[in-house]
């Protein structure tokens, strides 16, 4: 005969879901050398928005200078040009034009 035990029968416990910090996943997770993060920086670093705004202030300053830098440059407007001799001296003259203009 057989004995029943009295003792409910263990639960099967389901997995426990992983955490989100546990493991970056990705590239992250792949073992690399310091000179590889080092070159790759942009990989392995956080996004700062504060960096990121910087930058895009910075880039849309450079961009509209140089926009300013080509709107009030009246010599190219009038088609001249700026030609260095061969001795040094600096000699402004206007575009060639074509003999069918």
């Amino acid at each position: 005969m057989t004995e029943k035990s009295s003792e409910p029968p263990e639960k099967i416990r389901a997995p426990e879901p992983a955490k989100a910090n546990s493991d970056p996943g990705g590239i992250r997770s792949l073992k690399t050398t310091a000179a590889f993060r080092a070159v790759n920086f942009e990989l392995y670093a956080r996004p700062n928005k504060y960096v990121m705004g910087f930058g895009l202030i910075a880039i849309t300053g450079c961009v509209a200078y140089l926009a300013y830098l080509n709107a009030v440059d009246e010599n190219r407007k009038a088609g001249v040009y700026e030609v260095y001799n061969p001795d040094g001296s600096l000699k402004s003259t206007e575009r060639k034009t074509s003999k069918w203009d």
